[in-house]
């Protein structure tokens, strides 16, 4: 089977589990099926990402498009034509889009992944302009497309629910954490203990309620905090939380970390707070029960598909509770439940997402 691979959606750094997604699911595809042949359509910072890693394996090939995948309204065009030309000239037997929007004109089966819907529950992480454009792209793409992956049960119903896809076309293919999540060994770069939390301040993702938490708390715990990810459009309200800090110098901000150095993060962390609000998986969740770290959380969108009863739950609209429940956690922590988070977290591997995902571009090359 020779499948094209739409990474123009790719910003190193910036796209957060989507890339995780991207690289992994890969690596995992060329593991599971000996007879597969990848060409990976790609922008410069994609390019440059992508071709150290899979440049040198005899069944992946590579067509760069050259332009910048930052200038968003050029990454579109390009998408539209640039890469449906591309992929007809490739004459391939699916098109994997795996980064939420793909060519409308279907150069050939089309398979593509809606990762999520947050921007449609949460309309202010996104300019209008380019939320506009989103979800024209999502709805008009998911209506068209022969196949669509969705994460978890959840984004499937999301799915459902804002574009109006065909229930028989969705495969959920649930996404996978490394052994090495359990295997790394060293010390964290951070002084312990630390609460941790891994996300962008994206809105929805709720980072303010843990540093208003953490502030409230912070006369009564030794523990610092460790914020891992970049500024986005709720970064304000995180600034803001923080600046009430009595010890500012125990709140450490990172990005940009290379793998090995935020496994050992979450190793090493009393407890990982994850307070989002909305999650089409919940990537960061299921990594921090791997790496064998107590998990506080929410039941916001897919989370309790991936935690079930091995995490604890916060109620993220009942004033004080997340930092009534981080006191809880931190007097009374649960050796066996983040034992059996670990052991849940096995069972989420990425041969199974290869399958589940060559199981759609089979279903979608046939019924093409």
């Amino acid at each position: 089977m020779r499948v094209g691979v739409n990474t123009l959606f790719l910003l190193p750094g910036e796209v957060g589990g989507s890339e995780t997604y991207l690289v992994e699911t890969l690596a995992a595809l060329l593991r599971a099926e000996p007879g597969l042949a990848l060409t990976l359509f790609t922008a410069r910072e994609g390019h440059a990402a992508l071709f150290p890693r899979f440049g040198s394996h005899p069944r992946v090939s590579f067509q760069p498009l050259d332009f910048c995948a930052a200038r968003r309204p050029v990454r579109i065009l390009r998408e539209q034509f640039a890469l449906a030309a591309a992929a007809r000239r490739e004459r391939l037997d699916v098109l994997w889009s795996p980064g939420y929007t793909g060519p409308l004109s279907r150069p050939c089966p089309h398979v593509l992944t809606i990762l999520d819907l947050q921007y449609r529950r949460f309309p202010e992480s996104l300019r209008r302009t380019y939320r506009w454009a989103s979800d024209l792209l999502i709805r008009a793409g998911a209506r068209r497309a022969d196949g669509i992956l969705a994460l978890s049960e959840f984004g499937r119903g999301e799915i459902l629910r804002f574009t109006g896809a065909s229930a028989e076309r969705i495969t959920v293919a649930p996404l996978g954490v490394d052994e090495a999540f359990e295997r790394e060994t060293g010390e964290p770069d951070a002084p312990r203990p630390y609460l941790l939390c891994v996300a962008h301040t994206h809105p929805h993702k709720n980072v303010d309620a843990l540093a208003r938490a953490y502030v409230e708390l912070q006369g009564e715990l030794p523990h610092r905090l460790v914020l891992v990810g970049g500024p986005r459009r709720g970064e304000g309200a995180v600034r803001a939380a923080l600046a009430a800090a009595r010890a500012p110098e125990r709140i450490h901000r990172r990005d940009r970390l290379d793998r090995a150095a935020l496994i050992r993060l979450y190793r090493g962390a009393a407890l990982f707070v994850f307070p989002s609000r909305y999650e089409g998986f919940g990537l960061p969740v299921l990594e921090a029960m791997r790496a064998g770290t107590p998990v506080l959380t929410t039941r916001c969108g897919a989370i309790p598909e991936i935690g079930g009863d091995t995490v604890r739950y916060f109620d993220p609209d009942a004033p004080g509770d997340l930092a009534r429940a981080i006191r809880a956690a931190l007097a009374n922590p649960d050796a066996a439940q983040a034992r059996r988070a670990q052991a849940r977290a096995r069972a989420f591997t990425w041969e199974r997402t290869a399958r589940l995902t060559l199981e759609a571009f089979r279903r979608a090359a046939g019924a093409a």
